[in-house]
């Protein structure tokens, strides 16, 4: 958790860096939720708030977006935790939860 008079600044260089590459990837978008969840901006609802963010980012750069539902969030917590020594707990969560949304997308015949 980044002290309440560093947050603005550690916003910006996140904002700075991630706006700055030329093709966001998924892994791009899983990063950016993890460092903005360190910096911890808000007092209350940064989980909420950083899913919502990468929920946007994945529309925004044509990504399959997806939802962490309640029985996912462990490992999701896992996956935040453990980001920076294994990527791979955090990335299988998300797209185990990108393919429930395939799913849902595939029985409304939405075209991904």
């Amino acid at each position: 958790t980044t002290k309440p008079a560093e947050v603005a600044g550690a916003i910006k260089a996140l904002l700075k860096e991630y706006n700055s590459k030329s093709k966001i990837t998924f892994d791009d978008i899983l990063d950016f939720h993890v460092r903005f969840e360190s910096i911890h901006p808000f007092q209350d609802g940064n989980g909420r708030v950083g899913r919502l963010i990468m929920f946007k980012e994945c529309l925004k750069h044509n990504i399959v977006p997806f939802i962490i539902t309640e029985e996912l969030k462990m490992f999701y917590y896992r996956g935040i935790k453990n980001w920076k020594d294994e990527r791979g707990y955090l990335r299988g969560t998300c797209l185990s939860a990108q393919d429930d949304m395939k799913t849902a997308l595939d029985y409304f015949g939405v075209k991904y």
